[in-house]
């Protein structure tokens, strides 16, 4: 059975108990593994239709692809293979036509002029769930009883934060620090925020608008209700909302992946090793879980057999590897430089320029590799900034570390170069009497004492 055929969802919406109407909106398709919520914005219930244009826009242009999922999630091979790259190009091209349309919409109604809305949308295909966002409603991963955020709040707090201007409690005082930087229909295209995130049986997903995560203090705070069985779990998170105030209108959507029960040890255990080795690689270590989660989607997982051909000296490279499982061997021409266990990698300047490779590289018996490709890897700094900037500081520092090793190798050569030279005292020298034997010189000045 699919993952995707082993989906569990429950939703609600609620007013709250401020509002006199609900601008939020939700969307769900099983069969099409496509799971929406929106928050709409607006004068005159123009956020509600904002919202609904949304749910109903990107579901419609997904739907038209739907042979494009199932071709994807067949792993359908031939010069028309559908690559991941497609199916997150599709959710953005789907949002980015709500966009057009609800600005379309506006501009034709001054009732409606400036109205928009947040969405938080993951179409799962296989074992796969792929996100687009905009705005500040949320979603959460629940697996193995930690619960993340993987979406990126676009909100002035947030973006205050970021930058590190100002502390939590300046930021706390700023009257707007609410208000979102992005939303789908201000203007005629957005933004989209794009994710491609692992799943395994036994994960829980949660899309909530801010009128529910607006009242958690941490991720954490979802654990409980998500034990609850069946729609006992929505209704639990808006309950919870409106214990706590109930301002703004609560949407809560769960989805369970799998069946009831089931857990995916070993698939778990894979994706955590790839994680952490990801994670403590000086390149990634300063990113966060979403930023991470980036960057996974962005590498491949590769086997290799006893003796295979990692990287062949003097070929041009552009990808960089890191050691999975297994060892690889280094070596120059004949010479075997050093052997790379798990954590280890080669090849990080393949990721910036294209110049030989000064090694080769073969596996020592059987090896996994993660590798990762320039074009991937500049894709992720046209993207996330912020990416950019902490692994672009990162490479410095392997830089520093490469200077400072070849500037150490050229004092050392150079203290060699100018050390005393012994050979006269070791060897004295020797003069040559055209008449006699060869007589060292400080042999014959003794003889003319």
């Amino acid at each position: 059975m699919r993952l995707s055929d082993s989906i569990r969802f429950y939703a609600a919406t609620d007013v709250g108990k401020v509002r006199d109407h609900n601008e939020d909106n939700f969307l769900v398709d099983k069969k099409l593994g496509l799971f929406i919520v929106a928050d709409g914005m607006g004068g005159h219930a123009a956020g509600e239709v904002a919202s609904a244009i949304a749910v109903r826009t990107v579901h419609d242009e997904i739907k038209r692809e739907k042979e494009l999922l199932d071709d994807y999630e067949s792993g359908a091979t031939g010069a028309s293979k559908v690559t991941t790259k497609d199916i997150v190009a599709l959710v953005e091209h789907a949002v980015q036509r709500a966009c057009s349309k609800i600005h379309e919409e506006s501009s034709n109604d001054t009732n409606k002029r400036g109205m928009g809305t947040t969405l938080s949308a993951i179409v799962i295909v296989g074992h796969q769930g792929f996100i687009a966002h905009v705005g500040d409603s949320r979603i959460y991963l629940a697996r193995n009883g930690h619960i993340q955020q993987v979406t990126e709040d676009h909100t002035v707090f947030n973006e205050l934060i970021k930058r590190g201007k100002l502390s939590r409690e300046q930021i706390e005082k700023v009257q707007q620090k609410n208000a979102i930087t992005r939303a789908v229909g201000v203007y005629e295209r957005v933004e989209v925020d794009t994710l491609v995130v692992e799943l395994i049986a036994g994960d829980t997903l949660v899309l909530a608008s801010d009128g529910l995560h607006g009242y958690l203090e941490t991720p954490d705070e979802l654990a409980g209700p998500l034990g609850l069985e069946g729609d006992a779990s929505v209704k639990s998170l808006v309950e919870l909302a409106n214990a706590r105030g109930g301002k703004d209108n609560i949407t809560a959507l769960v989805v369970k992946v799998g069946e009831e029960g089931a857990v995916d040890a070993e698939r778990a255990k894979r994706l955590a090793l790839k994680r952490d080795t990801l994670a403590h690689m000086p390149l990634f270590s300063r990113l966060t879980e979403r930023e991470l989660l980036r960057v996974m989607q962005s590498v491949e997982v590769r086997e290799y057999k006893d003796g295979d051909l990692v990287i062949r000296e003097g070929d041009k490279g552009d990808e960089l590897f890191i050691v999975l499982e297994g060892k690889v061997r280094v070596s120059r021409g004949e010479q075997t430089l050093l052997d790379l266990g798990p954590g280890e990698h080669v090849g990080e300047m393949a990721l910036i320029r294209s110049v030989p490779r000064s090694a080769s590289v073969h596996a020592v018996g059987n090896a996994e590799l993660i590798a990762i490709r320039r074009a991937d890897f500049f894709e992720i700094l046209r993207k996330e900034h912020e990416v950019a900037v902490k692994m672009l500081w990162q490479f410095l520092g392997v830089f520093a570390d490469r200077l400072d090793q070849t500037s150490s190798e050229l004092r050392n050569a150079k203290r060699e170069l100018a050390a005393e030279d012994m050979t006269d005292e070791i060897f004295p020298e020797i003069e040559v009497d055209p008449d006699g034997p060869t007589i060292p010189v400080q042999a014959r000045s003794s003889f003319s004492r």
